[in-house]
């Protein structure tokens, strides 16, 4: 009966579909599948219903108090701390993680169902004949793009994983794993290339062209690393479609970095694509109340969390005089307590970078959201995809890591050779885009990783972390989610170690 329900649970990923809550006076809450095929508001309902599980980047945990699936991936980094054990901190900042873990299940459900909603999109978005054919490729990129999108993280998370690309028809839903490489030669790529012939706006606070190329150069240096060692070729791919945001989305990197955590600047400038939230509906951004110091009193929320802040090594790991370690800039050590306005002290650093100001002294609720891709993100790919596929700097890639560290308060750098750059680029990604989920990723594609005691670059496996695990070969890969596997046998064998 057990296995029945999760099959049951199974067909229900791959058939998910949004809510109609504007088309009828009593809404049902769902669109049917056989919903008439005449109105555009339908239509865009089906495009819009893509989007619902981004929110599924920073899912709760049920069993875990303060627990998030955005803490996986950076406890595994062994660059960060916890202050609450029931976040799972220990069992992943250990490595001892098994199939049975959670965070692995969480985000498989939440990436399957919102490949689910997109494989109902693209199946049923032609079909509407009020749409004029431009209307059409425009909804159609959405979803082809945010399906790409979700089968990226699972393949980068879990490697080879079901290739589901059409919406179930019956209960035929065991499906085995197919190689990473064909899901991305197959749906991947294909779907950012098609999404990027369309006419959609170069900046959007939606699916535009700036975030397809920007994913598409993310997607392609990750092609051209280790994972499928795709080489020259794909790095330039990458940089093409790096060079392109650069040069055609008008985005730019905010003068400051508090700029980041105003909620008036969501979507605009230096912000390419954000999953969206709002402090007037329930599912607020939780990253404020998970990064306040833990039972800091220093702010409206019952609960501060502390799930997540630095190690002192990586703090430490900072240049001389480099303004993003600087007091509330990406971090912060006091503030003032809410119930006497008194300074409270932290015990070390915690992360600024979600911190809205009117949520923590005031409502409770955050209304900033929740960035997957912004323009420093791109500068450095463009350097990084550029100086591999070229074997040297130019002057683009120069001025893109100069950008960086400009707004840090670094000096430039001039003409290094071909190592020396992609280290320094590997660097300011680190430091630029620490605790925005994107430090795990580098590390398994570039298989290495910075001592933050050393200076050195170690070779992933092999690596000990500050917090006493070692990386090793197992470690590129998360496990199959067990209760998955229960669910599908043809999910064996479970990866490596596992």
């Amino acid at each position: 009966m057990k296995k029945i329900n999760y099959i049951l649970v199974s067909l229900l990923l791959l058939m998910s579909f949004s809510c109609k809550k504007f088309l009828e006076e009593k809404p049902t809450g769902f669109i049917s599948p056989d919903a008439q095929l005449t109105s555009k508001k339908v239509a865009q309902a089906y495009a819009t219903g893509c989007y619902k599980y981004l929110q599924g980047f920073l899912q709760g945990q049920p069993s875990s108090y303060g627990g998030n699936v955005y803490n996986l991936m950076e406890f595994v980094t062994g660059k960060a701390n916890s202050d609450l054990g029931q976040t799972g901190f220990a069992t992943f900042s250990s490595m001892s993680y098994i199939s049975s873990s959670f965070y692995f299940d969480t985000w498989w459900q939440q990436m399957y169902l919102g490949i689910g909603t997109c494989n109902l999109a693209i199946e049923k978005i032609p079909g509407f004949v009020v749409l004029t054919d431009a209307e059409k490729t425009n909804m159609l990129a959405e979803a082809h793009a945010l399906r790409a999108l979700y089968y990226f993280y699972l393949v980068r998370m879990f490697g080879a994983v079901p290739k589901v690309t059409e919406v179930a028809k019956d209960l035929n839903v065991l499906l085995p794993r197919t190689p990473a490489k064909q899901i991305y030669d197959e749906v991947i790529i294909p779907d950012l290339e098609t999404a990027a012939k369309s006419t959609l706006p170069w900046r959007s606070t939606t699916v535009s062209l700036g975030f397809i190329h920007s994913l598409l150069a993310d997607v392609y240096l990750t092609y051209a690393g280790a994972a499928i060692n795709g080489g020259a070729t794909y790095y330039a791919k990458s940089a093409e479609h790096s060079k392109m945001v650069i040069q055609n989305s008008g985005n730019y990197l905010f003068p400051e970095y508090t700029d980041m955590i105003k909620p008036a600047n969501k979507g605009i400038g230096e912000f390419i694509f954000q999953v969206q939230y709002a402090a007037a509906v329930p599912s607020n951004n939780p990253l404020t109340a998970l990064t306040i110091p833990n039972y800091s009193g220093i702010s409206k929320y019952a609960d501060e969390y502390g799930s997540v802040y630095p190690t002192t090594q990586f703090l430490a790991s900072f240049p001389a005089g480099d303004k993003r370690v600087q007091e509330k800039q990406f971090f912060f050590s006091s503030y003032k307590s809410i119930k006497d306005g008194s300074t409270v002290t932290f015990r070390s650093p915690y992360i600024y970078k979600y911190f809205d100001s009117l949520a923590v002294v005031s409502t409770a609720k955050s209304d900033l959201n929740y960035t997957l891709y912004r323009y420093a993100d791109v500068l450095l790919m463009y350097a990084e995809a550029s100086n591999r596929a070229t074997g040297t700097q130019d002057d683009i890639a120069t001025k893109a890591v100069n950008d960086i560290r400009a707004r840090a308060k670094l000096a430039p750098i001039g003409k290094m050779s071909m190592a020396d750059f992609e280290h320094e680029v590997w660097l300011q990604r680190y430091f630029e885009l620490c605790y925005e989920n994107k430090m795990w990723f580098d590390m398994i594609r570039t298989r290495k990783v910075h001592n933050d005691v050393t200076g050195n670059w170690d070779d992933f496996v092999g690596h000990k972390t500050v917090l006493g695990a070692t990386f090793q070969e197992k470690h590129l890969l998360f496990p199959v989610p067990k209760q998955e596997i229960d669910a599908n046998p043809n999910l064996l064998p479970n990866n490596t170690g596992y």
